[in-house]
């Protein structure tokens, strides 16, 4: 008997591990989703080097588009994982590190045959866009190391550093509004200068730059609407800029990259505001102290 009642113990037990094994098919969705954006970054990466750089660029929206849903699946669907922050992690540097580093790469240089171009300025532009996809390295791995740490109050409102899709949206400007000239057939000149490989070569430096730096710039997430008219307006101006969209999408991105562009320095100075307000509420408790203890 002993013996039967013993066996029956370890089915019992193994019926258990097989269930605890069962992983739910909601927690998978959104690693599919951030896989589906990886894939289309690399999609990017090889229309780039064939020279289909308009196709390539909506490879690199699909990209983003899906990079901003798996993180809000997750949370909907409770499914967060630490493989899932980790994926997300290196399906980031690949869209918005290696693939506009690339397209920037063969856009300046003429496409994969580099043709009227000198080789000394095609090594240097390679050199840029490396430098580049670091500094889009660089910016993740800090952020990774920076979720552990409790910031300061006054910059909960602001990332460190440009975010990675703002830098892929920053450097891939030039290129948006010269597609978006060219396909008008206005305003050549200025669609030939936005090409010019030294243009290219400040955008992938400034913009790598600035991911690398501790410069604070806007955080949408920490926006918050305070009350109908504020709501009003919001909706104004998003269905003014889908309207937009739809007329002409990629002269829109582009006016749209140059007023991100400027939401830098404006940054810059209401974070020193509100660093100074801080500090400010700081000091008057000690002041307060100080004087009760005369």
């Amino acid at each position: 008997m002993g013996r039967f009642r013993l066996r029956g113990r370890r089915r019992r037990g193994r019926g258990r591990e097989q269930k605890g094994d069962l992983v739910p098919l909601r927690t998978v969705v959104p690693n599919l989703v951030t896989s589906l954006a990886a894939c289309a970054g690399i999609t990017s990466i090889s229309l780039s080097s064939e020279g289909r750089f308009v196709h390539a660029l909506v490879a690199l929206i699909v990209a983003c588009v899906c990079d901003g849903m798996d993180g809000r699946i997750a949370r909907l669907l409770k499914a967060s994982s630490k493989l899932g922050a980790e994926l997300d992690s290196l399906a980031d540097f690949v869209n918005f590190g290696v693939a506009p580093a690339m397209f920037m790469y063969f856009w300046m240089t003429g496409g994969p045959t580099h043709q009227g171009v000198s080789p000394l300025l095609v090594r240097i532009v390679l050199g840029c866009a490396l430098y580049y996809a670091m500094c889009d390295c660089f910016r993740l791995a800090r952020f990774n190391t920076m979720l552990e740490q409790e910031p300061l109050p006054y910059w909960k409102h602001f990332f460190t550093g440009v975010p990675a899709p703002g830098g892929c949206w920053m450097v891939l400007t030039p290129a948006i509004l010269s597609i978006a000239l060219e396909a008008k057939s206005k305003a050549p000149a200025l669609a030939h200068f936005l090409q010019n490989p030294w243009t290219g070569i400040f955008m992938l430096l400034f913009v790598g730059t600035l991911m690398a730096s501790r410069l604070p710039t806007i955080s949408l997430k920490a926006i918050h609407l305070h009350g109908k008219s504020q709501v009003r307006a919001f909706m104004t101006v998003a269905l003014l800029i889908i309207g937009l969209l739809v007329c002409d999408m990629w002269l829109t991105l582009g006016v749209m990259g140059l007023g991100y562009m400027l939401t830098v320095p404006l940054t810059g100075v209401v974070f020193l505001k509100a660093r100074a307000k801080y500090e400010r509420s700081q000091a008057k408790p000690e002041t307060a102290g100080q004087e009760a203890d005369a």
